[in-house]
C-alpha cells in the first residue's frame, strides 16, 4: 500500500511539472576572475579557468565546506552551470537562506542538493532540522543529468515554495510548512566532506523577486505575471 501511495504521489508530481520560469532582470553573482561578494576559506575556494572552485582532487575534504555570500537574500531565482567530480563521497549543493554557523565551516538552511547517487535537486536542511526535507524526481532528473560534467541549475524560491530544475526538468516543489523557519539569508556553495571532490560554478546569476506572502503564488509563470 506505500509503494502504491508513493508511486501515485509522484505520478501526480510529474503531470503537474513545470518548466523552468522564463529568464527576467538577472544580475551576475560572480564577475569571472574574483570572489568578490563571496567569502570562504581561500585554502579551498578560488577561481579557476572562469569558474567558482572549490575542493581538492588531491586531499581529502575533512568536513564540509562553504562558499558563501556577503549578502542577504529573499525571494529571488538563482541559475547557473554546475560541474563536480572527483573520488569517494562526491556531493555538493547551493544554499539558500542560510547562514553561517558560528564558530564552524558550516552552513545552515536549506540546502538544495547536488551529487550523487539521489541527491541532485532535493532539499536537505542543513545544520538546522538536519534531514531531507524533499527528495526529487530522480525518475525524471536521471535521464538529463551529465555526470562529471555541467550540467545548469535552476533554483526558485517565493514566499515559503522553493522548485529546482536541472537541465531544463523539475525535480521537485517544496512548500515549507513551518511558519517559524526564516525565508531569508545568505547563499552558499557547498564541498562535501569524506571525499576527494572538487565543484565548479560558472554563469551564476540571480533575478531579485517581488515578495509575497507564504503560500501566495503557485507557479513561477504566475509570479512573472505580477512583476
Amino acid at each position: 500500500m506505500k509503494l502504491i501511495l508513493a508511486l501515485s504521489l509522484l505520478a501526480s508530481f510529474s503531470l503537474h511539472a513545470e518548466p523552468p520560469p522564463p529568464v527576467g532582470k538577472t544580475t551576475p553573482m560572480f564577475d569571472g576572475t574574483t570572489l568578490a561578494g563571496w567569502e570562504g576559506d581561500p585554502k579551498l575556494w578560488r577561481v579557476e579557468d572562469g569558474c567558482i572552485t572549490g575542493g581538492s582532487l588531491t586531499e581529502q575534504v575533512k568536513h564540509n565546506v562553504f562558499l558563501a555570500t556577503t549578502k542577504d537574500y529573499g525571494d529571488c531565482i538563482v541559475r547557473m552551470k554546475i560541474k563536480l567530480w572527483g573520488t569517494g563521497f562526491v556531493n555538493s549543493g547551493f544554499q539558500i537562506r542560510s547562514q553561517r554557523v558560528p564558530n564552524n565551516t558550516e552552513m545552515a538552511g536549506y540546502q538544495c542538493d547536488y551529487g550523487e547517487p539521489n541527491w541532485y535537486g532535493c532539499i536537505y536542511d542543513e545544520s538546522r532540522r538536519n534531514k531531507l526535507m524533499m527528495q526529487s524526481d530522480m525518475a525524471a532528473l536521471r535521464p538529463v543529468i551529465k555526470k562529471d560534467d555541467w550540467n545548469e541549475y535552476v533554483i526558485w524560491a517565493l514566499g515559503n515554495r522553493i522548485k529546482t530544475w536541472i537541465n531544463g526538468v523539475q525535480g521537485l516543489e517544496y512548500i515549507e510548512a513551518d511558519p517559524k523557519i526564516v525565508q531569508t539569508g545568505k547563499m552558499g556553495i557547498q564541498v562535501h566532506g569524506g571525499g576527494k571532490a572538487q565543484v565548479q560554478v560558472k554563469d551564476i546569476t540571480i533575478e531579485e523577486l517581488p515578495s509575497v506572502k507564504a503560500g501566495d503564488a503557485a507557479t513561477p509563470a504566475q509570479a512573472a505575471e505580477k512583476k
